[in-house]
């Protein structure tokens, strides 16, 4: 691949090994991507914890994101089994097969990025966004996703990347759009932006080469490039909303109306595991290698996402707004169409 390792002069960080660890891994909240491994068939079980209450086995849609580390801690507090259920993950290589199996019935809940959830909404899927997964920080020296450039690039801006290359994990979902925004925002003309799609792990090694000229990169991505000296041009979350829900889990309507009650205990357990892992950021990082590949040298260095324990309608709407206005999603959608009636 090439990567240059110059930054071990600037990061505590292996970065010779980390960078071979990185590169197996294709992670993000950003719709595609491909599992690092295999999430295990099932991850709690009352024999396990030691119980004897009953609890009920569901399946979810899983990718091994940063952002599910509150899934994880959950499993591994306790906290789903408090509320009576027992986890079967179901690894995908992401969104867009994650979608599909809840939607036929082969998985229970989800995980996905809100566009992607918009877009499969808007063509007449049966999606309702059940809870959040990762939020934006809303600051700069803690966010989890930006927009980097090499140092000596002439991009000073967001404007500035008119008649530029930018690096995207997937076209026409929510890397993209959160770059057009930026460029709108800042006063630039969007259409004349050329993307070229790639996977998260080749993105560094191509601003470096110059095969790109920029790209959109997440954690555990963002720290490795920050490392390489790379400079962020704008942070994309923040771009659409300080607090923008990155992520978040659904299921759907029938199930919804079928077993409110499994539906409300998974909600119930998904808010508590969240705020469980925003008042425990060490054994956050802790757990990502349990699921993930990202070596724990990198995951103790980089930017986790906030979590909350509430959907965050203002964000699916600028969401809403922004897909329109890139031509995403077909007809007219709005929130209360995508978010479960009485949502957290």
């Amino acid at each position: 691949m090439g990567l240059s390792l110059r930054s071990e002069r600037h990061s505590s960080i292996p970065w010779t090994a980390a960078a071979a660890a990185l590169l197996a891994l294709s992670l993000t909240a950003c719709g595609g991507g491909s599992p690092s491994g295999d999430a295990p068939s099932s991850t709690s079980t009352a024999d396990e914890a030691g119980t004897s209450g009953e609890v009920q086995k569901v399946t979810v849609g899983v990718m091994p994101l940063v952002d599910l580390a509150p899934l994880y801690l959950g499993v591994d507090q306790g906290i789903f089994e408090k509320h009576g259920l027992e986890l079967e993950l179901q690894a995908a290589q992401g969104g867009a097969a994650i979608i599909p199996a809840v939607t036929s019935g082969q998985a229970d809940f989800g995980f996905s990025n809100p566009t992607s959830l918009l877009i499969a909404a808007s063509k007449g899927l049966d999606i309702k966004v059940i809870a959040p997964g990762g939020s934006s920080t809303g600051d700069e020296a803690s966010d989890y996703g930006a927009t980097v450039v090499l140092p000596e690039s002439d991009v000073e801006s967001a404007a500035d990347l008119e008649g530029h290359t930018v690096a995207v994990n997937t076209l026409n979902n929510i890397s993209d759009s959160t770059v057009k925004e930026a460029v709108r925002q800042a006063g630039g003309d969007s259409s004349a932006v050329e993307f070229v799609e790639m996977p998260f792990p080749n993105m560094v090694a191509a601003v470096e080469q110059g095969t790109v000229d920029s790209a959109f990169l997440v954690e555990p991505f963002l720290t490795m490039g920050l490392a390489e000296e790379m400079e962020p041009v704008f942070w994309n979350w923040m771009e659409v909303s300080p607090d923008l829900m990155a992520s978040a889990y659904f299921t759907t309507g029938a199930m919804a109306e079928d077993d409110p009650e499994l539906v409300a205990a998974f909600q119930e357990a998904m808010a508590e595991s969240a705020d469980y892992a925003e008042a425990h950021p060490d054994e956050t990082r802790s757990i990502l290698d349990t699921y993930t590949s990202i070596p724990p040298e990198v995951a103790a260095e980089l930017r986790l996402p906030r979590w909350v324990d509430e959907v965050n309608t203002d964000s699916l709407e600028r969401l809403i707004q922004i897909s329109s206005e890139d031509g995403l999603l077909d007809g007219n959608l709005s929130v209360e169409d995508v978010v479960l009636p009485g949502a957290p």
